[in-house]
């Protein structure tokens, strides 16, 4: 008896014509991007190409790299503007160097509040809370990207009602009343303490002056060449027991070499 003859699968004659279609596709598009890579080869053999940068400028933006951490991890722009613009104040620039925003601080500040230090990682934040001693510290429930959060918009507001400007636009002597008014609790907020938050903004704001360029901030070591200090030196054999020897500072990058 005859076998009668088979039913076409429809799903795989539809999955050979898409691999087929597609052979052909990728065959001609790798075909095409070939010939148009060696048509395009030869046409721009010996073509100068055009200068990018200003008449008698040499462009120099591709010979130097994007320093990708000066990004922000924690911050909003606003909350960043607010940072930078305080931490300047706090630490100014003047005749003997540059200020924070040029130290960078606001990014060493930003990056610490997106890890452990932020999330107060090594410390105990377990109920019950009661209110410490001066000496020992904070003892809330609040972590320390909380307490910034709410210092940062807290000074924004307090700078709408005083100035009716946002922190960041005010000017510096209006900026620096609001600073006083933080340190000196003048500002009574009922979550926070003002006075703390100012307090650890400051100790922030110089810890990123002067702490290895690895976390954010003394951009160039130039916190460290404004104190004269010399870093992280592998060892001081050989001026030990000379007098006073001024050195170029050396951060942890550097021991890459070595």
């Amino acid at each position: 008896m005859e076998k009668p003859p088979s039913v076409p699968d429809a799903k795989n004659n539809s999955r050979r014509q898409f691999l087929k279609t597609t052979g052909y596709t990728l065959g001609t598009l790798a075909l095409g991007g070939a010939l148009s890579s060696l048509i395009g080869c030869a046409n721009n053999e010996g073509d100068t190409p055009a200068p990018t940068g200003e008449p008698g400028k040499v462009d120099n933006a591709a010979a130097e790299p994007k320093n990708y951490n000066r990004a922000l991890m924690f911050l909003t722009q606003e909350q960043f503007r607010v940072v930078e613009s305080a931490t300047e104040r706090i630490f100014p620039e003047d005749e003997n160097g540059p200020g924070a925003k040029a130290l960078g601080v606001a990014f060493f500040i930003d990056h610490q509040l997106a890890g452990d230090w932020g999330f107060n990682g090594r410390d105990y934040m377990q109920a019950p809370f009661y209110a410490g001693e001066k000496e020992q510290g904070y003892q809330g429930r609040l972590k320390r990207r909380e307490i910034f959060e709410i210092g940062i918009k807290e000074m924004s507001n307090y700078s709408l009602t005083q100035y009716q400007k946002g922190f960041a636009e005010l000017a510096p002597e209006e900026q620096d009343e609001v600073l006083k008014a933080f340190e000196s609790d003048a500002v009574k907020l009922t979550t926070i303490s003002a006075s703390s938050f100012f307090k650890m903004l400051r100790t922030n704001t110089l810890e990123g002056a002067y702490s290895d360029p690895l976390y954010g901030g003394n951009l160039d070591m130039n916190g460290w060449r404004m104190r004269g200090y010399p870093g992280n030196q592998m060892s001081y054999s050989a001026s030990i027991d000379k007098d006073y020897t001024k050195m170029d500072p050396i951060s942890l990058q550097d021991h890459m070499a070595h």
